[in-house]
Protein backbone atom coordinates (compact mmCIF):
# COMPACT_ATOMS: atom_id res chain seq x y z
CA UNK A 1 0.00 0.00 0.00
CA UNK A 2 1.93 3.73 -1.22
CA UNK A 3 1.87 6.01 1.60
CA UNK A 4 1.32 9.35 -0.20
CA UNK A 5 4.30 11.99 1.33
CA UNK A 6 2.74 15.40 2.26
CA UNK A 7 4.42 18.58 1.46
CA UNK A 8 3.81 22.43 2.63
CA UNK A 9 4.05 23.56 -1.08
CA UNK A 10 1.21 20.34 -1.83
CA UNK A 11 3.01 21.26 -5.51
CA UNK A 12 5.01 20.14 -8.36
CA UNK A 13 7.06 17.94 -5.96
CA UNK A 14 4.56 15.80 -4.38
CA UNK A 15 3.07 14.97 -7.65
CA UNK A 16 6.73 14.11 -8.87
CA UNK A 17 7.24 12.15 -5.49
CA UNK A 18 4.03 10.61 -5.82
CA UNK A 19 4.80 9.25 -9.49
CA UNK A 20 8.33 8.05 -8.69
CA UNK A 21 7.00 5.76 -5.96
CA UNK A 22 4.04 4.19 -7.91
CA UNK A 23 6.98 3.70 -10.54
CA UNK A 24 9.85 2.23 -8.26
CA UNK A 25 6.90 -0.05 -6.76
CA UNK A 26 5.48 -1.40 -10.05
CA UNK A 27 9.09 -2.15 -10.92
CA UNK A 28 9.84 -4.35 -7.26
CA UNK A 29 6.64 -5.90 -7.94
CA UNK A 30 7.71 -7.19 -11.93
CA UNK A 31 11.23 -8.04 -10.38
CA UNK A 32 9.37 -10.08 -7.54
CA UNK A 33 7.28 -11.75 -9.81
CA UNK A 34 9.91 -12.64 -12.58
CA UNK A 35 11.95 -14.37 -9.67
CA UNK A 36 9.03 -15.74 -8.54
CA UNK A 37 8.44 -17.51 -12.58
CA UNK A 38 11.62 -18.60 -12.39
CA UNK A 39 11.78 -20.80 -9.31
CA UNK A 40 8.47 -21.99 -10.37
CA UNK A 41 9.65 -22.72 -14.14
CA UNK A 42 13.15 -23.84 -13.54
CA UNK A 43 12.82 -28.17 -14.45
CA UNK A 44 10.71 -26.53 -17.90
CA UNK A 45 12.50 -27.01 -21.02
CA UNK A 46 12.97 -23.52 -22.76
CA UNK A 47 9.57 -23.93 -25.20
CA UNK A 48 7.57 -24.24 -22.16
CA UNK A 49 8.96 -21.45 -20.21
CA UNK A 50 8.84 -19.38 -23.30
CA UNK A 51 4.49 -20.21 -23.73
CA UNK A 52 4.19 -19.00 -19.69
CA UNK A 53 6.30 -15.81 -19.86
CA UNK A 54 4.93 -14.86 -23.13
CA UNK A 55 1.16 -14.72 -23.64
CA UNK A 56 0.41 -16.31 -20.70
CA UNK A 57 1.72 -13.27 -18.40
CA UNK A 58 0.61 -10.89 -20.06
CA UNK A 59 -2.31 -9.79 -17.80
CA UNK A 60 -0.81 -10.29 -14.90
CA UNK A 61 2.36 -8.39 -15.44
CA UNK A 62 -0.18 -5.86 -17.18
CA UNK A 63 -2.39 -5.73 -13.81
CA UNK A 64 0.65 -5.23 -11.52
CA UNK A 65 1.99 -2.09 -13.69
CA UNK A 66 -1.44 -1.06 -14.74
CA UNK A 67 -2.32 -0.44 -11.21
CA UNK A 68 0.33 1.86 -11.31
CA UNK A 69 0.20 3.28 -14.78
CA UNK A 70 -3.36 3.22 -15.01
CA UNK A 71 -3.28 1.29 -17.80
CA UNK A 72 -3.13 -2.86 -18.13
CA UNK A 73 -2.71 -2.64 -21.79
CA UNK A 74 0.44 -0.80 -20.99
CA UNK A 75 1.55 -2.15 -18.10
CA UNK A 76 2.14 -5.40 -20.19
CA UNK A 77 4.44 -3.92 -23.01
CA UNK A 78 6.12 -2.45 -20.22
CA UNK A 79 6.26 -5.66 -18.56
CA UNK A 80 7.98 -7.40 -21.62
CA UNK A 81 10.19 -4.56 -22.40
CA UNK A 82 14.13 -6.25 -22.77
CA UNK A 83 16.05 -3.38 -23.49
CA UNK A 84 19.36 -3.12 -25.49
CA UNK A 85 20.32 -5.14 -28.44
CA UNK A 86 17.48 -7.24 -28.56
CA UNK A 87 15.10 -4.48 -27.40
CA UNK A 88 16.43 -2.08 -30.36
CA UNK A 89 15.77 -5.09 -33.00
CA UNK A 90 12.11 -5.72 -31.38
CA UNK A 91 11.79 -1.79 -31.79
CA UNK A 92 12.27 -1.63 -35.20
CA UNK A 93 10.15 -4.27 -36.28
CA UNK A 94 7.61 -2.79 -33.88
CA UNK A 95 7.91 0.30 -36.26
CA UNK A 96 7.44 -1.30 -39.14
CA UNK A 97 3.95 -3.12 -37.61
CA UNK A 98 3.10 0.16 -36.52
CA UNK A 99 3.43 1.97 -39.72
CA UNK A 100 1.08 -1.00 -41.40
CA UNK A 101 -1.15 -1.42 -39.03
CA UNK A 102 -1.95 2.61 -38.88
CA UNK A 103 -2.38 2.20 -42.68
CA UNK A 104 -4.64 -1.02 -42.78
CA UNK A 105 -7.07 -0.60 -39.69
CA UNK A 106 -8.94 2.70 -40.60
CA UNK A 107 -10.87 4.70 -37.11
CA UNK A 108 -8.00 2.81 -35.05
CA UNK A 109 -5.50 4.53 -32.85
CA UNK A 110 -2.72 2.93 -32.96
CA UNK A 111 0.14 4.02 -30.41
CA UNK A 112 4.32 3.56 -29.82
CA UNK A 113 4.97 2.31 -26.63
CA UNK A 114 8.54 1.47 -25.43
CA UNK A 115 9.15 -1.80 -27.38
CA UNK A 116 5.62 -2.70 -28.11
CA UNK A 117 2.34 -1.01 -30.01
CA UNK A 118 -0.80 -0.24 -28.24
CA UNK A 119 -4.33 -0.46 -30.43
CA UNK A 120 -7.11 1.03 -29.32
CA UNK A 121 -10.52 0.55 -30.82
CA UNK A 122 -13.68 2.43 -29.47
CA UNK A 123 -16.44 0.10 -28.20
CA UNK A 124 -18.80 1.52 -31.03
CA UNK A 125 -16.32 0.49 -33.89
CA UNK A 126 -16.75 -3.08 -32.74
CA UNK A 127 -19.83 -3.57 -31.37
CA UNK A 128 -23.37 -2.02 -31.24
CA UNK A 129 -24.60 -0.58 -27.75
CA UNK A 130 -24.56 -3.00 -24.84
CA UNK A 131 -23.46 -5.93 -26.90
CA UNK A 132 -20.55 -8.26 -27.27
CA UNK A 133 -21.11 -9.44 -30.67
CA UNK A 134 -18.39 -8.07 -33.20
CA UNK A 135 -20.15 -5.84 -35.75
CA UNK A 136 -20.18 -7.08 -39.45
CA UNK A 137 -18.72 -3.59 -40.16
CA UNK A 138 -15.85 -3.93 -37.59
CA UNK A 139 -14.86 -7.58 -39.19
CA UNK A 140 -12.30 -6.23 -41.63
CA UNK A 141 -10.51 -3.72 -39.11
CA UNK A 142 -9.86 -7.68 -37.03
CA UNK A 143 -8.91 -9.37 -40.33
CA UNK A 144 -6.41 -6.93 -40.82
CA UNK A 145 -5.04 -7.14 -37.34
CA UNK A 146 -4.79 -10.95 -37.43
CA UNK A 147 -2.90 -10.38 -41.45
CA UNK A 148 -0.49 -8.29 -39.64
CA UNK A 149 0.04 -11.17 -36.60
CA UNK A 150 0.44 -13.29 -39.32
CA UNK A 151 3.36 -11.36 -40.42
CA UNK A 152 4.60 -10.69 -37.42
CA UNK A 153 4.30 -13.98 -35.68
CA UNK A 154 7.02 -13.56 -32.78
CA UNK A 155 5.03 -11.56 -30.57
CA UNK A 156 1.92 -11.89 -28.29
CA UNK A 157 -1.25 -9.78 -27.75
CA UNK A 158 -3.20 -8.69 -24.42
CA UNK A 159 -6.99 -7.89 -25.20
CA UNK A 160 -7.89 -5.34 -22.76
CA UNK A 161 -11.75 -4.36 -22.49
CA UNK A 162 -13.04 -1.34 -20.66
CA UNK A 163 -16.61 0.27 -20.30
CA UNK A 164 -18.34 3.95 -19.04
CA UNK A 165 -19.36 3.90 -15.59
CA UNK A 166 -23.32 3.64 -16.53
CA UNK A 167 -24.64 0.54 -14.70
CA UNK A 168 -23.14 -1.64 -12.07
CA UNK A 169 -19.72 -2.07 -12.01
CA UNK A 170 -20.16 -5.69 -11.90
CA UNK A 171 -22.20 -5.99 -14.65
CA UNK A 172 -19.77 -3.24 -16.75
CA UNK A 173 -17.05 -5.82 -15.90
CA UNK A 174 -18.71 -8.82 -17.03
CA UNK A 175 -19.52 -6.84 -20.51
CA UNK A 176 -15.88 -5.62 -20.95
CA UNK A 177 -14.55 -9.10 -20.52
CA UNK A 178 -17.21 -10.51 -22.70
CA UNK A 179 -15.84 -7.69 -25.32
CA UNK A 180 -12.69 -8.67 -24.95
CA UNK A 181 -13.24 -12.42 -25.10
CA UNK A 182 -15.07 -12.39 -28.72
CA UNK A 183 -12.64 -10.15 -30.15
CA UNK A 184 -9.89 -12.45 -29.17
CA UNK A 185 -12.10 -15.11 -30.58
CA UNK A 186 -12.54 -13.68 -33.50
CA UNK A 187 -8.80 -13.24 -33.97
CA UNK A 188 -8.27 -16.93 -33.29
CA UNK A 189 -11.28 -17.48 -36.04
CA UNK A 190 -8.77 -16.35 -38.37
CA UNK A 191 -5.88 -18.27 -37.38
CA UNK A 192 -4.21 -16.43 -34.91
CA UNK A 193 -3.20 -19.24 -32.65
CA UNK A 194 -4.51 -19.13 -29.30
CA UNK A 195 -1.57 -19.18 -27.69
CA UNK A 196 -0.44 -15.82 -28.18
CA UNK A 197 -4.01 -14.53 -26.96
CA UNK A 198 -5.23 -13.47 -23.59
CA UNK A 199 -8.26 -11.57 -22.88
CA UNK A 200 -8.70 -9.42 -19.91
CA UNK A 201 -12.42 -6.91 -18.86
CA UNK A 202 -11.26 -3.87 -16.93
CA UNK A 203 -14.64 -2.67 -16.82
CA UNK A 204 -14.65 1.01 -15.30
CA UNK A 205 -11.98 1.09 -13.55
CA UNK A 206 -9.44 2.48 -15.78
CA UNK A 207 -11.24 5.77 -17.42
CA UNK A 208 -9.60 8.10 -19.78
CA UNK A 209 -12.27 10.83 -18.81
CA UNK A 210 -14.81 11.99 -16.68
CA UNK A 211 -18.14 9.84 -17.13
CA UNK A 212 -20.36 12.50 -16.68
CA UNK A 213 -20.28 13.56 -19.80
CA UNK A 214 -21.53 11.75 -23.44
CA UNK A 215 -18.18 12.52 -24.83
CA UNK A 216 -15.88 11.44 -21.75
CA UNK A 217 -18.30 7.90 -21.56
CA UNK A 218 -17.36 7.72 -25.07
CA UNK A 219 -13.78 7.64 -24.49
CA UNK A 220 -14.12 5.07 -22.05
CA UNK A 221 -15.78 2.49 -23.92
CA UNK A 222 -13.17 0.67 -25.54
CA UNK A 223 -10.87 -1.87 -26.44
CA UNK A 224 -7.21 -2.20 -26.23
CA UNK A 225 -4.72 -4.63 -27.49
CA UNK A 226 -1.12 -4.55 -26.68
CA UNK A 227 0.95 -6.21 -28.86
CA UNK A 228 4.70 -6.85 -27.73
CA UNK A 229 7.54 -9.48 -28.36
CA UNK A 230 7.25 -12.98 -27.34
CA UNK A 231 9.47 -14.79 -25.13
CA UNK A 232 11.36 -16.29 -28.39
CA UNK A 233 12.08 -12.69 -29.59
CA UNK A 234 12.88 -11.49 -25.91
CA UNK A 235 15.49 -14.55 -26.10
CA UNK A 236 16.78 -15.46 -29.08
Amino acid sequence: MLTTIVYADRGKSMRTMERSTRMRTARALLALMTAMGLVACASLSRKEKGAIIGAGTGAVVGGVIGNQTGSTARGAIIGAAVGGAAGAIIGHQMDQQAKELKQNIPGATVTRVGEGIAVTFASGLLYDFDSDVVRTEAAQNLRSLAASLGKYPNTNLLIVGHTDAVGTSAYNQALSQRRATAAANYLMAQGVSSARLQALGRGETEALAANDTEAGRQLNRRVEIAIFADASARNP
